[in-house]
Protein backbone atom coordinates (compact mmCIF):
# COMPACT_ATOMS: atom_id res chain seq x y z
CA UNK A 1 0.00 0.00 0.00
CA UNK A 2 1.38 3.51 -0.87
CA UNK A 3 1.80 6.20 1.67
CA UNK A 4 -0.69 8.03 -0.05
CA UNK A 5 -2.87 4.99 0.35
CA UNK A 6 -2.33 5.23 4.17
CA UNK A 7 -3.17 8.81 4.70
CA UNK A 8 -6.19 8.04 3.03
CA UNK A 9 -7.50 5.26 4.76
CA UNK A 10 -6.11 7.01 7.93
CA UNK A 11 -8.27 10.23 7.26
CA UNK A 12 -11.46 7.87 6.40
CA UNK A 13 -10.82 6.20 9.51
CA UNK A 14 -10.95 9.34 11.22
CA UNK A 15 -13.36 11.47 9.27
CA UNK A 16 -16.22 11.31 11.71
CA UNK A 17 -15.02 12.06 14.62
CA UNK A 18 -13.24 15.07 12.80
CA UNK A 19 -15.78 16.65 11.06
CA UNK A 20 -18.38 16.41 14.34
CA UNK A 21 -15.79 18.35 16.03
CA UNK A 22 -15.40 20.87 13.49
CA UNK A 23 -19.43 21.05 13.90
CA UNK A 24 -18.94 21.68 17.60
CA UNK A 25 -16.53 24.53 16.69
CA UNK A 26 -19.01 26.17 13.80
CA UNK A 27 -22.03 25.53 16.56
CA UNK A 28 -20.08 27.28 19.35
CA UNK A 29 -18.97 30.24 17.04
CA UNK A 30 -22.49 30.79 16.30
CA UNK A 31 -23.64 31.10 19.65
CA UNK A 32 -20.47 32.68 20.94
CA UNK A 33 -21.38 35.18 18.27
CA UNK A 34 -24.87 35.96 19.18
CA UNK A 35 -24.14 36.31 22.57
CA UNK A 36 -20.71 38.86 21.84
CA UNK A 37 -23.33 40.89 19.95
CA UNK A 38 -25.67 41.03 22.78
CA UNK A 39 -22.99 41.88 25.21
CA UNK A 40 -21.75 44.94 22.83
CA UNK A 41 -25.32 46.12 22.49
CA UNK A 42 -26.12 45.86 26.48
CA UNK A 43 -22.69 46.66 28.12
CA UNK A 44 -23.12 49.65 30.47
CA UNK A 45 -20.82 51.45 33.04
CA UNK A 46 -17.15 53.24 32.91
CA UNK A 47 -16.11 50.72 30.51
CA UNK A 48 -18.33 50.79 28.16
CA UNK A 49 -16.33 52.47 25.58
CA UNK A 50 -13.71 49.33 25.97
CA UNK A 51 -15.83 46.57 26.28
CA UNK A 52 -18.26 47.71 23.71
CA UNK A 53 -14.80 47.54 20.61
CA UNK A 54 -13.73 44.34 22.30
CA UNK A 55 -16.92 42.39 22.01
CA UNK A 56 -16.89 43.95 18.32
CA UNK A 57 -13.59 42.59 18.10
CA UNK A 58 -14.40 39.67 19.97
CA UNK A 59 -17.49 38.69 17.37
CA UNK A 60 -15.58 39.35 14.45
CA UNK A 61 -13.14 36.84 15.39
CA UNK A 62 -15.72 34.38 15.88
CA UNK A 63 -17.33 35.07 12.36
CA UNK A 64 -13.73 34.65 10.68
CA UNK A 65 -13.15 31.34 13.08
CA UNK A 66 -16.77 29.51 12.34
CA UNK A 67 -16.22 30.38 8.01
CA UNK A 68 -12.88 29.05 8.27
CA UNK A 69 -13.95 26.01 10.49
CA UNK A 70 -17.02 25.61 7.95
CA UNK A 71 -14.93 26.02 4.83
CA UNK A 72 -12.02 23.36 6.04
CA UNK A 73 -15.54 20.59 6.90
CA UNK A 74 -16.91 21.23 3.79
CA UNK A 75 -13.16 20.71 1.80
CA UNK A 76 -13.24 17.66 3.65
CA UNK A 77 -16.07 16.26 2.87
CA UNK A 78 -18.24 17.39 5.41
CA UNK A 79 -21.78 19.30 6.21
CA UNK A 80 -21.23 22.41 8.52
CA UNK A 81 -24.43 23.06 10.74
CA UNK A 82 -26.38 25.30 9.34
CA UNK A 83 -29.20 26.02 11.79
CA UNK A 84 -29.94 27.66 14.88
CA UNK A 85 -31.59 24.51 16.12
CA UNK A 86 -28.41 22.76 15.35
CA UNK A 87 -25.98 25.18 16.63
CA UNK A 88 -27.55 25.67 20.03
CA UNK A 89 -27.95 21.50 20.05
CA UNK A 90 -24.39 21.30 19.59
CA UNK A 91 -22.26 24.39 21.17
CA UNK A 92 -20.54 24.15 23.71
CA UNK A 93 -21.38 27.36 24.91
CA UNK A 94 -24.82 28.16 26.03
CA UNK A 95 -26.90 31.43 24.74
CA UNK A 96 -26.46 34.83 27.01
CA UNK A 97 -29.16 34.92 29.71
CA UNK A 98 -30.39 37.90 30.83
CA UNK A 99 -28.81 41.28 31.59
CA UNK A 100 -25.31 41.21 33.39
CA UNK A 101 -22.89 43.43 34.42
CA UNK A 102 -19.87 44.47 32.41
CA UNK A 103 -17.28 42.42 34.50
CA UNK A 104 -20.18 39.42 34.36
CA UNK A 105 -19.91 39.62 31.09
CA UNK A 106 -16.33 39.51 30.81
CA UNK A 107 -15.84 36.51 33.01
CA UNK A 108 -19.07 34.85 30.90
CA UNK A 109 -16.78 35.31 27.99
CA UNK A 110 -13.52 34.10 28.85
CA UNK A 111 -15.83 30.81 30.05
CA UNK A 112 -16.97 30.60 26.66
CA UNK A 113 -13.37 30.94 25.54
CA UNK A 114 -11.92 28.27 27.34
CA UNK A 115 -14.85 26.26 26.69
CA UNK A 116 -13.93 26.55 23.09
CA UNK A 117 -10.33 26.16 23.43
CA UNK A 118 -11.26 22.46 24.91
CA UNK A 119 -13.13 21.62 21.73
CA UNK A 120 -10.62 22.90 19.77
CA UNK A 121 -8.05 20.57 21.53
CA UNK A 122 -10.23 18.02 21.01
CA UNK A 123 -10.20 18.78 17.23
CA UNK A 124 -6.77 18.68 17.71
CA UNK A 125 -6.94 15.38 18.43
CA UNK A 126 -8.83 14.27 16.04
CA UNK A 127 -7.19 15.98 13.42
CA UNK A 128 -4.06 14.49 14.28
CA UNK A 129 -5.04 10.88 14.62
CA UNK A 130 -6.67 11.62 10.88
CA UNK A 131 -3.33 13.03 9.96
CA UNK A 132 -4.92 15.87 8.92
CA UNK A 133 -2.14 18.69 9.23
CA UNK A 134 -4.03 21.75 7.30
CA UNK A 135 -6.95 21.01 9.95
CA UNK A 136 -4.54 20.36 12.72
CA UNK A 137 -2.43 23.84 11.67
CA UNK A 138 -5.62 25.87 11.69
CA UNK A 139 -7.07 24.73 15.22
CA UNK A 140 -3.43 25.45 16.84
CA UNK A 141 -3.58 29.33 15.35
CA UNK A 142 -7.07 29.46 17.09
CA UNK A 143 -5.92 28.00 20.45
CA UNK A 144 -3.04 30.50 19.96
CA UNK A 145 -5.19 33.59 19.42
CA UNK A 146 -7.86 32.57 22.41
CA UNK A 147 -5.36 31.90 24.81
CA UNK A 148 -4.09 35.58 24.38
CA UNK A 149 -7.68 36.91 24.07
CA UNK A 150 -8.17 34.74 28.00
CA UNK A 151 -5.25 36.08 29.18
CA UNK A 152 -5.96 40.05 28.44
CA UNK A 153 -9.48 39.59 29.45
CA UNK A 154 -8.53 38.26 32.77
CA UNK A 155 -5.77 41.27 32.96
CA UNK A 156 -8.64 43.33 32.49
CA UNK A 157 -10.74 41.40 35.39
CA UNK A 158 -7.24 42.03 37.63
CA UNK A 159 -6.83 38.26 37.53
Amino acid sequence: MSTIQTRNNTFANHATELQEVLNRQIAGWSVLYTKLHQFHWYVKGPHFFTLHAKFEELYNLATANMDEAAERLLAIGGRPVATMAEQLRLSPVEEAQGQLSAEKMVETVVADLQAMVGVINQGIQAAGEAEDNATEDMLIGFTAVLDKEVWMLNAFLGK
